[in-house]
């Protein structure tokens, strides 16, 4: 019997109808069958929250200041935003990685610094960061994972934070999946229409600006975030490793289109965790084929989607793990 046939055998063996606790179903047996065996397990699970600063917000592009990212992350290392709170109800070790915020941390337990530079290039002048740049960020994201793996975490979730960063997520989105950019952008961190109609005009003169030819790397490098490529690099590795991967929201979606088009088997260790509200998540989930587990009307990001899906995962795992057999509880199975 093959290993996929064994474990669904082991689903339909526990003591309720087939297919009665639906979608904790599904998630038992992608579990088991990436981690190839009968006994699966959450170990040590971390999300990872990759920040960064984008140059294209001189373009005024958010209604926040981009000097917002750096007091977000000051807000994640005390403990008072709404991923902190989430992360502490359910488990789950917080870590912020600096991948090129405009600030200057000190030391802190929880943060990682992976800083590239201080924020990516205005992209109306030119590419957000260079090939070079790009590459560094990614391996630097890889290097992130290798470490968390090797302290024993075999399962990985992804947050992000970065002023202007919706606006190189609908860029890579738009180039990746070759949607036309206005069903890509949405309103961000709350723009109205007039925010809105301006965001919209100005990645069409970015998209304009760079409308030749380009690999993956070129795209993730010329419409990309330092955060963005740094979990991209950090998705890969973590197929690489095996690990179960959490997928929030519109951005952090937005680094696994840049991984998928580099691996097209990604999406086999991943859990797609929420639909996110912000316009444009939904036609990314569709292009993955990936069924988002939760549609709450969030699109705060941090990695807010993939920390309240959590509990849901460890559900899977131990109904599997611990719920009885009919045979070994003594009760009648269906004739």
């Amino acid at each position: 019997m093959k290993l996929e046939e064994a474990i669904q055998q082991k689903i339909d063996s526990k003591t309720k109808p087939p297919g009665s606790l639906g979608r904790l179903e599904e998630l038992a047996l992608k579990i088991a069958s990436v981690q190839k065996t009968l006994e699966p397990e959450i170990v040590n699970p971390v999300l990872l929250v990759f920040a960064a600063d984008h140059g294209l917000t001189e373009e005024k592009i958010s209604p926040y200041p981009k000097e917002v990212t750096a007091q977000m992350v000051g807000n994640f290392l005390k403990g008072g935003a709404a991923i902190n709170v989430f992360c502490r109800q359910n488990g789950l070790e917080l870590k912020v990685i600096d991948a090129g915020v405009d600030f200057d941390f000190e030391p802190s337990e929880n943060l990682i610094i992976k800083k590239i530079r201080r924020g990516t290039s205005n992209m109306l002048k030119g590419p957000a960061m260079t090939i070079e740049e790009c590459t560094e960020a990614m391996k630097r994201g890889a290097d992130i994972i290798e470490e968390i793996n090797a302290m024993g975490c075999n399962i990985v979730a992804f947050g992000e934070m970065g002023i202007g960063n919706t606006s190189s997520a609908a860029l890579l989105m738009h180039k990746l999946c070759h949607y036309p950019l206005d069903l890509c952008v949405g309103r961000g961190t709350g723009l109205d229409d007039h925010g809105l109609n301006l965001k919209l005009k100005i990645l069409k003169r970015v998209a304009e600006k760079h409308n030749s030819s380009m690999s993956s790397g070129e795209i993730l490098s010329t419409f990309g975030g330092f955060e963005i490529a740094m979990m991209t690099g950090a998705m890969l590795k973590a197929r690489e490793l095996n690990m179960i991967m959490l997928i929030d929201g519109f951005i952090v979606t937005s680094a696994l289109l840049a991984a998928h088009n580099m691996e097209n088997n990604i999406c086999s260790n991943c859990i797609f965790c929420h639909e996110s509200n912000e316009q444009g998540h939904h036609l990314m989930l569709d292009y993955l084929k990936g069924r988002p587990l939760l549609k709450l009307g969030m699109c705060l990001g941090e990695g807010t989607g993939a920390a309240i899906a959590l509990p849901l995962i460890k559900a899977a795992v131990n109904f599997l793990n611990e719920m009885a057999s009919f045979e070994s509880a003594g009760i009648s199975n269906k004739l």
